[in-house]
């Protein structure tokens, strides 16, 4: 058994890490998530902020755009021309893929100040996809109403996954210690 775990130390290290950084973050999460009540339909501030963001990147764009708290469950609804086009809920505001992001970089750490400047502007990056992607699907479902399985269903999560999964794609290869390393002239 000792010559598997020393066969198999460098995956062991990496899912040990990778799994208390999910236990972690998430724990710390659903702390935050616990101050609201569900039950009263409260609606935590960030899950707010995405809403608003969301709702701020149609107005930029012309697009007559508008929110206000659902009476019937803890979200926001997001209006497009006056017409309902999502429910903003706790799972929609990204903080989930962030924390799935964060503990992949923090599995195959760097050094320190890469490790938090990756970690800070991958999170940015993240967040900032998901408030177009929520603005973006919430027009394309105004057009495309029997479209809306394959544009919330399939397009946008494989979209916020492929940019997390070409994040740590260049973590790996470019900052973390695992990295191919350069000979310097």
């Amino acid at each position: 058994m000792k010559k598997y775990f020393i066969l198999y130390k460098s995956f062991l290290l990496f899912l040990t890490r990778f799994l208390l950084a999910y236990l972690l973050l998430t724990f710390v999460y659903e702390s935050y998530l616990n101050q609201f009540d569900a039950k009263k339909f409260e609606v935590d501030g960030f899950t707010q902020i995405v809403a608003k963001q969301s709702k701020d990147v149609m107005i930029f764009f012309n697009f007559d755009s508008s929110i206000i708290l659902n009476i019937k469950e803890p979200g926001i609804n997001l209006f497009y021309n006056q017409r309902l086009m999502a429910r903003i809920i706790e799972g929609c505001n990204g903080l989930s893929v962030i924390i799935l992001f964060i503990s992949f970089v923090i599995a195959f750490s760097g050094k320190i100040k890469q490790t938090i400047l990756f970690i800070i502007g991958g999170s940015l990056l993240i967040h900032i996809l998901n408030v177009f992607r929520i603005a973006l699907l919430c027009v394309l479902m105004y057009y495309y109403p029997k479209q809306q399985h394959l544009l919330h269903g399939v397009l946008f999560p494989l979209f916020i996954y492929g940019v997390v999964f070409m994040l740590w794609i260049m973590w790996v290869n470019k900052f973390s210690k695992y990295a191919p390393k350069t000979a310097k002239s």
